[in-house]
């Protein structure tokens, strides 16, 4: 079986430590290393090529945010998981914003964090529970004319459109999405405009919410 393998970066030793034999229990995961700060936990993913960072925001010297974009932009294959003590709907819209696909706080780490590991190494979009449901309250006010345009505007999109948004939504890159699609780059940033465009959207963490309204996010047959 191969493992997912793991980099876990956060400042305190001593959750390192716990997360590792948390982890290592797991029979298909394994820490491939670690890192105590945003810029070693950069270095760390470049050389080691993780399947999942697990990454801290409140680091020293760059914070999770800022790793996780670096990390991102230069290893699109990675998945970047954030456990944080923050319960806090600014910091989750920020992440997502790096390029996060998962958001677990560190009080539910020891129910929650192998099950959403295995969701993000596998393309889903994992989200501590209360988080999701204040994600689609902001697209779902009620049953008005908003809720009714929303709707509306899903139907605007080609097929193609609706792909490609789901794809982002996932976390993909603009390049996996043309490998995926048999597109140019080129062509699959015009279709991400046009989907933000006919949706009303002005972020990736936006687009997201919106995929989560759509039940877009709830299969699994992305073909990892």
């Amino acid at each position: 079986m191969n493992k997912i393998r793991l980099l876990v970066a956060d400042d305190h030793p001593v959750v390192r430590a716990g997360l590792r034999m948390l982890l290592s229990a797991q029979l298909d995961m394994e820490v491939v290393g670690e890192a105590s700060d945003g810029i070693t936990a950069i270095e760390r993913a470049l050389e080691l090529k993780p399947d999942v960072v697990v990454m801290d925001i409140t680091m020293g010297g760059i914070n999770g945010g800022a790793a996780t974009r670096e990390i991102i932009s230069r290893l699109p294959q990675t998945r970047v998981l954030v456990l944080t003590m923050h319960d806090s709907e600014e910091y989750l819209r920020q992440m997502l914003e790096a390029g996060a696909t998962g958001y677990v706080l560190k009080q539910a780490a020891d129910t929650e964090l192998a099950v959403a590991i295995r969701a993000v190494h596998h393309g889903e979009v994992y989200l501590y529970p209360g988080f999701t449901r204040v994600l689609l309250a902001d697209l779902i006010p009620s049953r008005d004319a908003d809720s009714r345009q929303q709707r509306d505007r899903y139907e605007l999109l080609s097929q193609r459109e609706k792909e490609v948004l789901r794809l982002v939504a996932l976390g993909y890159t603009n390049r996996q999405i043309a490998e995926r699609l048999s597109l140019s780059v080129k062509t699959v940033e015009t279709y991400r405009a046009r989907v933000m465009e006919k949706l009303n959207l002005k972020s990736r963490a936006a687009l997201v919410r919106y995929a989560l309204t759509r039940g877009l996010l709830d299969k699994t047959d992305v073909g990892m």
